[in-house]
């Protein structure tokens, strides 16, 4: 690939209020919906932060930003990009782009992530994000665009890796290597999605403790965890739908507690988008999170070298 590698001490050169992947407390938070604002703001202190879709929030003004201003003054907000496409074929949207800074000013998130995923070809817009062949010819353009949208919000942005259902004969890379060497050409971190993660596994047959060990999870700077739906395909193999729609399934606690061990506590966030329950039960799933957090926040070296191995 004939580009350049930006070492992390140029990237904080260019963007000198980012913070590395690793420095913060570390804490659990929860999706942001407006029915829960009133719950919420009577006890801020029951979630860690909150995030939300930066595209519920592209208008100038109304009740979305009243609210996201209140929700602002008394917890942390990270920002979360779903449609900018950056696996796509076609260059960024400008206006999308400069909608999308102009909250990161507004509002200024302490994190700012979007998705190793495409989801616009020419003027259509597919309302999913779908998945990439991990190619050379990939790898040059979503580094190309990460570059466009760092510099359009003065900072690095995290990347999450994908949920998938199909995989391409094309790919040169595997998973973890085509992350890594974003993260090697461009300076931005990691968001880990340990749902996604076993979600692909499942879905294609691999390990995700494997998966995960080979993860550069120096990188990441935030962590995903969300419930997944369980069908079967024609021939009957299980498979899991990224839904975002019930709690955390007993292998994703695991697969979490095992990351947790090996790399100490990374802000972590409960995502549920449909289906949405009562506030009692979205906080209770973060409180399950700040527990395996508050587990590790004190553990000795050589039992984080060992955990993701043993």
């Amino acid at each position: 690939m004939a580009r350049e590698a930006k070492p992390l001490s140029a990237i904080q050169s260019r963007f000198p209020a980012f913070h590395p992947a690793g420095t913060s407390d570390g804490r659990a938070g929860a999706s942001f919906k407006p029915q829960h604002f009133d719950a919420i703001a009577e006890n801020p202190a029951s979630v860690g932060f909150v995030e939300v879709h930066a595209e519920n929030y592209m208008g100038a003004g109304g009740p979305p930003h009243a609210a996201l201003t209140a929700i602002r003054n008394m917890l942390p907000v990270s920002l979360h990009g779903v449609c900018m496409s950056i696996g796509g074929l076609d260059p960024l949207d400008p206006e999308h782009l400069q909608r999308f800074a102009g909250l990161v000013e507004r509002y200024e998130p302490f994190k700012v992530s979007e998705h190793l995923a495409w989801s616009t070809h020419d003027d259509v817009f597919f309302n999913d994000l779908l998945p990439l062949p991990y190619t050379d010819e990939t790898l040059a353009r979503v580094c190309e665009h990460i570059d466009q949208v760092q510099e359009a919000i003065g900072r690095p942005m995290f990347l999450e890796n994908p949920s998938t259902y199909v995989l391409f004969s094309e790919s040169e890379w595997r998973e973890t290597d085509f992350l890594r060497e974003i993260v090697k050409h461009t300076g931005c971190g990691l968001l880990l999605d340990i749902n996604n993660v076993f979600v692909s596994a499942t879905n294609h047959g691999f390990s995700a403790t494997e998966y995960l060990a080979d993860f550069p999870l120096a990188h990441v700077g935030e962590i995903h965890l969300a419930g997944h739906d369980e069908q079967e395909d024609d021939e009957g193999a299980p498979l899991l739908i990224d839904s975002h729609d019930r709690p955390v399934a007993d292998p994703v606690w695991s697969l979490y507690e095992t990351v947790i061990t090996a790399c100490g506590p990374v802000d972590t966030l409960i995502e549920w988008d449909a289906d949405i329950p009562d506030w009692p039960i979205l906080q209770s799933e973060a409180a399950a999170a700040e527990r395996i957090l508050d587990r590790h926040r004190t553990l000795k070296p050589e039992e984080k070298r060992h955990a993701l191995h043993s």
